[in-house]
């Protein structure tokens, strides 16, 4: 058994875990990336994606907020959508429902994004497979900020168990 698959009643299938929830792209893609189009980035700083976004700024991403109709989020300029954004970014997060998703995929090929992201109950199987056609990476129904929580030990350190073991200190 792999313990670091935590499934948190996710709608998806073994198999679709297995393809969209896979550990080692996460953690590849936690690393790797230095920009995240935040896709219906709110305005407003009590709602989720505000708050992933301000923890991503936090650790050191460039968000870029996507966003119809604000001019600036975080004190990052907002673009409409993601064909707008000028320069290509790493990772299109998405806030948005389930069948605006497919639209956002195909213009973060067009933007030359290496991963599309859907957050937390946002589920697009087929979005997930043409993400994949396109050659980009798909992760559904995961939270980035909770992976990387997990994964950098910021989750265990306030007590969470996030089923990973490790002796290993944290940089400081």
């Amino acid at each position: 058994m792999d313990t670091c698959r935590i499934t948190l009643n996710s709608q998806l299938t073994l198999e679709q875990r297995e393809l969209y929830q896979d550990p080692k792209v996460i953690q590849r893609l936690l690393r790797d990336s230095k920009s995240t189009a935040v896709v219906g980035l709110s305005t407003d700083k009590t709602k989720a994606s505000n708050m992933v976004a301000s923890y991503l700024q936090d650790v050191g991403y460039r968000v870029i907020p996507v966003h119809p109709k604000a001019e600036e989020i975080l004190g990052e300029t907002a673009y409409p959508t993601v064909s707008a954004i000028p320069f290509p970014v790493d990772i299109v997060d998405i806030f948005r429902p389930a069948d605006e998703v497919s639209d956002i995929v195909l213009q973060a090929a067009a933007n030359g994004a290496k991963a599309v992201w859907m957050q937390l109950r946002i589920v697009n199987i087929p979005a997930a497979e043409e993400a994949l056609r396109l050659g980009m990476e798909a992760v559904v129904d995961k939270c980035i900020k909770m992976e990387h929580g997990r994964y950098g030990g910021m989750l265990h350190l306030a007590g969470m168990n996030t089923e990973i073991i490790s002796a290993r200190r944290l940089a400081k």
